[in-house]
């Protein structure tokens, strides 16, 4: 077997986390009885959220500011006049009450588990991914769980993974493979650290970057052709 350890991202590669934002947006705006329009609102807030979190991957920014800094700018693109952190506690609020795992999640990790030790590095919020992640059905699989915001790192900076090897006894390097859905953060993290990773691109889009990771997978039962391991037989 080439690998012993496995660490997976968390959001949009374990959870759904596309379904988490989007309830708690909606619960968020309609807590300050503002006008809620999926179509509209959502898709505003999610450009400028996908341009705070590459601000933070680049340094531009740190964890802490990410929240406020997100809402500031909605409130200011939609012309309301509230109190962005009030509103951007609200929405960790109910972010971190929203929990929800991919179908085929919870097998694979099961699954998983019984041959191979298991991590996780979040790029998230601590109040978020405590709970979220802590309390969820699948964290007794994970020998570390390690938050960006606890420890102060995100990926794609190398020294969050030797902080989770420090923590796990040094694994040998080429036993261990990263799997997540960011080229940016998981695999370029990865790459920068020195271990295979392995790309989950569920809606199959072209990698037009620079950035080549070892393997890529569009569904996450994948894993299992990839590593040369036969699933439990109910969860085919």
């Amino acid at each position: 077997m080439k690998y012993e350890m496995i660490i997976f991202d968390a959001d949009e590669t374990l959870f759904d986390f596309k379904k988490s934002e989007k309830v708690s947006l909606e619960s968020t705006m309609r807590e300050f009885n503002l006008d809620y329009e999926e179509d509209y609102h959502l898709e505003i807030y999610k450009e400028i959220n996908a341009a705070v979190w590459k601000e933070l991957e680049e340094g531009l920014i740190t964890q802490k500011e990410l929240n406020d800094l997100r809402f500031q700018r909605l409130l200011e693109r939609l012309k309301i006049n509230k109190n962005a952190i009030d509103i951007a506690d609200t929405y960790i609020k109910h972010l971190s009450r929203s929990s929800f795992l991919y179908e085929n999640s919870f097998d694979l990790i099961e699954n998983l588990s019984k041959a191979y030790r298991m991590a996780i590095i979040s790029n998230g919020l601590k109040e978020v991914q405590n709970n979220r992640l802590g309390k969820s059905t699948i964290s007794k699989f994970f020998e570390v769980i390690i938050i960006s915001e606890e420890v102060g790192l995100a990926k794609p900076d190398p020294a969050i993974f030797q902080l989770l090897f420090d923590r796990t006894n040094s694994p040998d390097k080429s036993k261990v493979l990263m799997v997540g859905d960011s080229l940016s953060s998981d695999i370029q993290g990865g790459i920068n650290f020195g271990i295979d990773t392995c790309w989950y691109n569920a809606g199959e889009t072209i990698n037009q970057s620079k950035i080549k990771p070892t393997y890529e997978i569009n569904r996450l039962t994948d894993l299992y052709d990839l590593l040369g391991i036969a699933p439990h037989p109910f969860t085919a």
